[in-house]
């Protein structure tokens, strides 16, 4: 009987797929994140793994499974979490899950931090739950229109493409986008002009971040990027925390050189700030709105994604390809 180890609780589409299978299903129960040294010891003797991005998968955890491990499904759209040439090296499949579910999520968690900052609804909120309103006001928390401004999305794949749609659709904005290869969706469905991501910050009143973390996108968004913004501009961030330095983001929200960011993940993950010394903290800007990674935390999207998870793993563990694997 294949062993599952699955590394903390997720929704039960997948896990009723595994049970289905009579695979020996074993999960941590803990709501926190594993500790490293509980994680080696419970990934021996699996067959597969299911993983979260919070867990560091890397040879030291492949070695500890064991020779009979043969997949690591990654219960994330993203894998930079997994030591990649390690897991080759040694045979092991990587998954991940990308889902039409996961992409509308994120795609509208995008639009609701770029309305909110629009609109300074977080603002206007605490303002009015501690009892400062006393009446209407002209001047009162004046925000900036979304109709007609541009729109630079940064990573040209199914989660930028389905912004755009939002964008051109519901909202009658100007697009632009920034990728290594041209999209031709981009171009015919939305009229987006593809441009390079130094004119692309030139031109956009909202610029929304779509692209995975790797060596190319880390730091991406730095000092000299953010010079490029108009000062009116927002910065919308739901990829990966590191895609943007946080030193340059928080130099810029000082300086006012950028009106405000939404900010989903952050670069120091679970920390909110990496560095609690220089009394520059994300958290004391006003014109930042904070969501605790949770762009793609609908029902919907954390089923599909156990789902397809265990899918994968029912597809290598059978002999067949990976429905979706990580390369």
């Amino acid at each position: 009987m294949p062993i599952v180890f699955i590394t903390r609780p997720i929704p039960d589409a997948g896990i009723l797929l595994l049970k289905q299978a009579n695979y020996d299903i074993r999960q941590y129960t803990g709501e926190k994140i594993i500790p490293r040294d509980e994680l080696l010891k419970s990934v021996k003797g699996a067959d597969a793994i299911l993983s979260l991005l919070t867990e560091h998968m890397d040879d030291e955890v492949f070695a500890a499974a064991g020779p009979q491990l043969k997949v690591v499904a990654n219960y994330a759209v993203g894998f930079d979490n997994i030591d990649l040439p390690a897991a080759k090296k040694r045979g092991i499949t990587v998954t991940n899950t990308p889902s039409e579910e996961t992409c509308e999520a994120v795609a509208e968690h995008t639009f609701a931090l770029i309305l909110a900052l629009a609109h300074r609804i977080t603002e206007a909120d605490a303002f009015a739950k501690s009892g400062q309103y006393d009446g209407w006001n002209p001047m009162l928390f004046l925000g900036t229109d979304v109709y007609g401004k541009t729109l630079g999305v940064v990573g040209a794949g199914r989660i930028g493409c389905s912004v755009l749609q939002r964008a051109v659709a519901g909202f009658g904005m100007k697009c632009v986008y920034a990728d290594i290869r041209p999209n031709t969706d981009m171009k015919t469905r939305f009229h987006a002009e593809r441009l390079p991501l130094d004119e692309l910050l030139r031109v956009s009143d909202y610029v929304s971040l779509h692209v995975p973390l790797l060596p190319s996108t880390h730091h991406l968004i730095s000092t000299e990027q953010f010079s490029l913004m108009k000062k009116t501009a927002f910065l919308i961030n739901t990829a990966r925390g590191p895609v943007v330095d946080e030193k340059a983001l928080l130099r810029a929200l000082k300086t006012k050189r950028i009106a405000g960011a939404g900010i989903d993940v952050f670069e120091c993950e679970p920390a909110i700030d990496c560095d609690l010394t220089d009394k520059l903290a994300l958290k004391s800007f006003s014109n930042v709105i904070l969501t605790p990674h949770i762009a793609s935390g609908t029902i919907e999207s954390r089923q599909a994604m156990s789902r397809i998870a265990a899918e994968n793993i029912l597809a290598v563990l059978s002999g067949k390809p990976a429905l979706n694997p990580a390369k």
